[in-house]
């Protein structure tokens, strides 16, 4: 089982969406607070991305940013400096009076600005310890899926070619994993990109997604990685950050809020899947790690 990709659809909220801006001269768009991640692609010029938090960056052909978690920002052509930020235009008003701007003009900036509508309230800790700027800039032999997936998402961009209303949001959703996936590849400091990359843990942790609904213990999770219970608990507690059970029983339950999202599967049906025995042992974990019954949560 992939870490990344159950981390992603089970916080993932229908499809993404996005617009495509073409700018020139002098311009500064303000990007409100989200409840989910928003993106930017620059297909071609250059710009600028400002942070409620000082944050600075310079953005150039190629480059893509994420902000896991919807944060508030400005986006500005390359000149800006920090005090235009304060004198942003809403996005919505910015981009309902672009003009038109012909080719090669001075200054273009073509850009690609989204959101995927995620529920942050059961994120993943993979997730949850990235930062609220992701900044992946084009360089030469780096991320070359996520190069791909940007140049594909750019000529698709270019017309209205047959089939685009269901590659766009294909291409968007393989966008963020390649995003994510990029992150974590450069995050060597991160609790996550640790653990994946230790044989013991990332093996513990396959194995509770591979199969959740088992009847796991720490006896019979050590004997499945091959080391001894002592191990695993020692090695798995230091780099995940809770004991292997604890985190079995978090993930159940992540996976059992989304299937009440998403599916119209009966509160029994839902506890054997996730592994519990009935549905009241479910409904007890879940208003204890949730705040809210499983009823609610799917009425909400």
């Amino acid at each position: 089982m992939d870490v990344v990709s159950d981390a992603i659809s089970t916080v993932r909220i229908g499809r993404p969406s996005s617009n495509r801006v073409r700018v020139s001269g002098s311009w500064c768009a303000r990007f409100a607070p989200y409840d989910g991640a928003g993106f930017h692609v620059v297909l071609s010029g250059g710009c600028r991305l400002f942070g409620a938090d000082g944050i600075a960056l310079t953005l150039a052909a190629g480059d893509a940013v994420l902000l896991p978690r919807g944060a508030g920002h400005v986006l500005a052509d390359a000149e800006a400096d920090p005090s235009r930020a304060q004198h942003a235009v809403p996005f919505e008003e910015f981009a309902g009076e672009l003009p038109k701007v012909p080719p090669g003009s001075p200054g273009e900036v073509e850009l690609l600005c989204g959101k995927y509508r995620l529920d942050h309230s059961r994120a993943h800790p993979l997730l949850a310890e990235l930062p609220d700027v992701v900044h992946l800039p084009n360089r030469v032999g780096h991320h070359p899926e996520l190069r791909s997936a940007i140049d594909l998402l750019g000529r698709e961009l270019n017309g209205h070619r047959p089939g685009s209303g269901i590659a766009v949001p294909s291409l968007l959703d393989l966008l963020l994993v390649y995003m994510v996936r990029a992150r974590l590849a450069e995050d060597s400091a991160g609790a996550w990109p640790a653990a994946l990359a230790d044989p013991v843990t990332a093996a513990a942790v396959r194995a509770l997604h591979a199969d959740p609904a088992a009847p796991w213990t720490n006896d019979r999770l050590a004997a499945e990685v091959g080391v001894s219970r002592a191990t695993l608990a020692r090695r798995f507690t230091t780099l995940i950050g809770r004991p292997p059970m604890a985190y079995l029983t978090w993930w159940r339950l992540a996976l059992a809020a989304a299937r009440l999202r998403d599916t119209p599967d009966p509160l029994a049906a839902i506890a054997r899947q996730v592994g519990y025995g009935t549905p009241y042992a479910l409904s007890h974990a879940f208003l204890r790690e949730f705040g809210t019954t499983p009823g609610r949560y799917r009425s909400r």
